[in-house]
């Protein structure tokens, strides 16, 4: 996976909070509660809130933070191709490239996300949570968060192969949530019932199908400020990365790592199977309109 080197990053679209403290002192703790979120809720949970994780008090906004901002060291597309937090500030930015040029396609218009990088804890529209919860798109906000240390889980916890575009991935699927919202289908997903034919799960795969889709005009998308696309080369190797990722965050994966067995009546987000099976039918059609999962 690589980015132009010449191109401008448009940092605006990310606000870099890792290092913050949270106003609030209620949050989510590690240990066995954070476990029980990471099987419950991982991955690509839509909000704190959902998993029973929000506090009703607490301040959505975050102290100023100390660590380095991605606004001081990510400025062109050769820092995203050399560092990892520039690398998805790329990815936010080709990501939003493409739906904000394909919504008029359709009529309608796109609403910009943001994505919060935050380590820790962070407080949100729909609740504080911390680490363990995993990357999440919350509604209340319209913002995906994102703590970039949960890549490296992805591959030693979860027997992802690991690679640039399975990050990608991560926040491809997170946009295709905001994709949802704004299109209607999001809230499909908040009748409270788990399971292989769930509408919870139908939502999940339908983010995965989404993420597809941008992966596969990722490279001739262009880019708003240069008119070239942000994104110049995806190769085999790397689809193949994303479809490890897919596989490796399934429900019966993680049931079967986590627990010992599976358990398709609980489950949220899909088999291995799917997830792969969802992702690769946005990428060979290009189509969102293929994604239909409530079919």
């Amino acid at each position: 996976m690589q980015f132009d080197d010449n191109a401008n990053l448009d940092t605006s679209e990310v606000s870099d909070v890792r290092g913050s403290r949270m106003k609030s002192k209620a949050a989510i703790g590690g240990g066995f509660a954070g476990i029980i979120a990471l099987i419950m809720g991982l991955f690509f949970g839509v909000g704190p809130d959902n998993l029973g994780l929000a506090s009703g008090n607490d301040d959505p906004t975050d102290t100023a933070s100390s660590a380095a901002q991605v606004q001081q060291t990510c400025r062109t597309g050769q820092d995203a191709n050399t560092k990892d937090d520039c690398r998805m500030v790329a990815v936010v930015n080709s990501v939003q490239d493409y739906w904000r040029q394909e919504f008029p396609r359709r009529n309608a218009r796109y609403g910009a996300a943001q994505t919060v990088f935050f380590s820790g804890r962070v407080n949100t529209a729909c609740g504080a949570a911390s680490s363990a919860v995993g990357p999440f798109y919350c509604p209340g906000d319209r913002k995906v968060y994102l703590d970039l240390g949960f890549f490296n889980e992805l591959r030693t916890k979860f027997g992802s192969s690991g690679g640039p575009f399975a990050q990608a991935y991560v926040v491809a699927h997170e946009y295709g949530h905001h994709i949802q919202n704004l299109a209607g289908t999001l809230q499909r997903a908040q009748d409270g019932r788990t399971g292989a034919n769930s509408n919870a799960v139908r939502v999940e795969l339908q983010a995965d199908c989404y993420a597809g889709v941008w992966a596969k005009h990722a490279t001739t998308t262009p880019d708003d400020a240069t008119g070239r696309p942000l994104i110049t080369s995806l190769t085999d190797e790397d689809i193949r990365d994303g479809l490890s990722a897919a596989a490796a965050v399934g429900d019966d994966r993680i049931q079967e790592r986590f627990q010992g067995r599976v358990s398709p009546e609980n489950w949220t987000h899909g088999s291995a199977e799917q997830r792969q099976q969802w992702f690769y039918q946005g990428y060979r059609t290009g189509d969102m309109a293929q994604c239909n999962t409530f079919r």
